[in-house]
């Protein structure tokens, strides 16, 4: 398993954002294979943590053509900055009350 952790300094959210973020969330998980997709914003900082079962699908949904063009979006407008890590889960817990 593995999670791919996505950080950014919001520039700006528009409906065009807002618009694209759900799509793109419902592409990873009907298209790729995310088999979960999470996001946070506080201030103008976003936290997304996705989760994948291989390399192989993270790769196919970085180069979907819809991807590409929100990615292109992200860095000439909504993001100021951002940062990702794409990790592999060694170990997991949980406690279910």
């Amino acid at each position: 398993m593995y999670a791919v952790i996505f950080r950014a300094e919001i520039n700006i959210i528009d409906e065009s954002y807002t618009d694209t973020a759900i799509r793109m969330r419902g592409l990873a998980k009907t298209r790729y294979g995310c088999t979960e997709f999470i996001s946070f914003l506080e201030d103008n900082q976003e936290l997304s943590i996705s989760y994948w079962k291989s390399e192989e699908q993270i790769a196919a949904w970085k180069n979907d053509p819809e991807h590409l063009a929100a990615q292109t979006m992200g860095r000439t407008k909504w993001y100021k900055s951002y940062k990702i890590e794409v990790v592999k889960i060694e170990r997991e817990y949980s406690h279910v009350s």
